[in-house]
């Protein structure tokens, strides 16, 4: 089926709209939702099998950066974003971007995904068992090593994998540096916009002039379904920074921390049971 069907077009029509609202509502970059169902509908749009997993992670993050932009700039207008906070995170994100995406490109990532949702199942049961009581906030006199570390970490995960890293950074901030959860979602968005540039950038480095890429891709980035999606990613993006607003903070956390555990199970059980 070509990319230009009918159904390829709606599916992709229908994934940006449902990871628009999810980055919106909790600060990720939709990547969660666009990588898996990239993985599905790449070879039927007509992608070569062996291109199929860099085209999904490189295409999700150029759709990630408008959707995080436009995610960000909604919860700057809600106060939820300290742009000296997201400074120092963005220096660790630029460097572990340009990591994370040299290692997907030239490694198999089966072993790491394993651990990664191990480590999404653990950080989202913690959230989720703390709702109640959860852990004390500062908006002060955080050092800035712990910021970029914070930068780093999700940076890495966000290229590596192909998502925002806000499922990272998220729980970063509010379990390490101890930021209020609304302020780690504006944060998060913003951060993300860093890191899904870097990645990007780099996704179309190292697949450059390949062969087997089809019509309209640069690098391991499809523009086509970059058009395609982003519009919808961009517009539900901000009807989920208003679902967001009118929620309380322990629901907030329910939400994202059951989100975690959902998609970490579904990562450690396909790699060591499936």
């Amino acid at each position: 089926m070509h990319i230009l069907s009918l159904p390829i077009i709606a599916l992709f029509i229908a994934l940006g709209a449902l990871a628009g609202f999810l980055a919106g509502l909790l600060g990720i970059g939709g990547g969660i939702i666009l990588v898996p169902v990239f993985l599905a509908a790449f070879p039927i749009a007509g992608f070569a099998p062996d291109i199929v997993v860099h085209a999904a992670l490189g295409t999700s993050l150029a759709i990630i950066l408008p959707t995080a932009l436009s995610s960000s700039l909604g919860h700057r207008r809600r106060g939820n974003v300290q742009w000296h906070q997201v400074l120092w995170m963005a220096l660790g994100a630029t460097l572990g971007a340009v990591t994370g995406a040299t290692l997907a490109a030239a490694i198999s990532g089966d072993r790491l995904k394993g651990l990664f949702g191990l480590m999404l199942i653990l950080v989202g049961v913690k959230l989720f068992t703390h709702h109640r009581r959860p852990p004390p906030e500062r908006e002060m006199g955080i050092p800035r090593w712990q910021f970029i570390l914070v930068g780093v970490v999700g940076g890495s995960f966000s290229a590596f994998f192909g998502v925002g890293g806000g499922v990272v950074t998220v729980p970063l901030m509010v379990l390490v540096l101890q930021l209020p959860i609304h302020l780690a979602v504006g944060n998060a968005s913003a951060l993300i916009v860093v890191s899904s540039l870097f990645g990007a950038l780099s996704y179309i480095f190292h697949g450059w002039g390949l062969p087997q890429m089809p019509a309209f891709s640069l690098g391991y980035v499809n523009l086509l379904v970059v058009l395609l999606v982003a519009p919808f990613t961009i517009v539900f993006a901000r009807v989920g920074v208003l679902v967001a607003g009118k929620l309380n903070r322990d629901r907030l956390l329910k939400i994202f921390s059951l989100l975690q555990i959902g998609i970490g199970l579904k990562i450690f059980i396909s790699v060591f049971f499936l």
